[in-house]
């Protein structure tokens, strides 16, 4: 049996987080989740919000002999505690290293790109410090989404926790959808056709 994928979207909880820019992760578990027809929910000691389902070269949720399992993931930590909940559930279902795709926010794309990589460091990134922190390994593949430097001299810090202008709402939806669908080339056809399709 093939050991399922875990798709993990960065962000905070709650509402008053919801559609900020370091949310970008949570919101393309979110549409993943809508292409497979599920709903997240809690999941009982895992700190985390999980949907099972299959992918297959048509798409999430759709029944193939081939469908790869997946479990799609966003923590009920905040960002700084992310690797708590993505620990546990990777546990829970033994998902190795190698199968895990985290998605989050990257300050040093602009808005509208996309670049995938596997491993490395952190970055300065808290959610993946704190991945790398409690999976003691950095060897995951990672789904960057751009969202832009700060202007002037806004701390960002605050600037990934301010929600997307009404100016740059289309884009950021856009970039959602193109984010999914490099989650779902990942797992189907593998990081090279993925980097070479969605890297920019």
């Amino acid at each position: 049996m093939n050991r399922p994928w875990l798709v993990v979207g960065l962000g905070n909880p709650g509402p008053t987080y919801a559609a900020t820019r370091h949310n970008v992760g949570a919101m393309v578990v979110a549409e993943l989740c809508r292409r497979a027809g599920e709903t997240l929910s809690s999941a009982r000691g895992l700190r985390a919000e999980t949907a099972r389902t299959r992918i297959s070269g048509a798409g999430l949720g759709l029944p193939s002999a081939d469908a790869l399992p997946v479990v799609l993931m966003r923590s009920r930590t905040y960002m700084n505690d992310s690797g708590v909940a993505v620990r546990k559930v990777a546990d829970f279902d033994r998902i190795p290293v190698g199968r895990i795709i985290v998605i989050h926010d990257e300050i040093d794309l602009d808005l509208g790109r996309i670049r995938i990589k596997a491993g490395g460091g952190d970055n300065g990134h808290n959610g993946l410090r704190s991945m790398r922190s409690h999976l003691r390994s950095g060897d995951f593949t990672r789904v960057r989404v751009g969202v832009g430097r700060p202007p002037g001299h806004q701390d960002p810090a605050d600037y990934v926790l301010k929600r997307f202008t009404a100016g740059e709402r289309a884009e950021a939806d856009l970039q959602v959808s193109l984010a999914a669908d490099a989650v779902e080339c990942l797992m189907t056809q593998g990081l090279g056709a993925a980097q070479n399709r969605f890297n920019s």
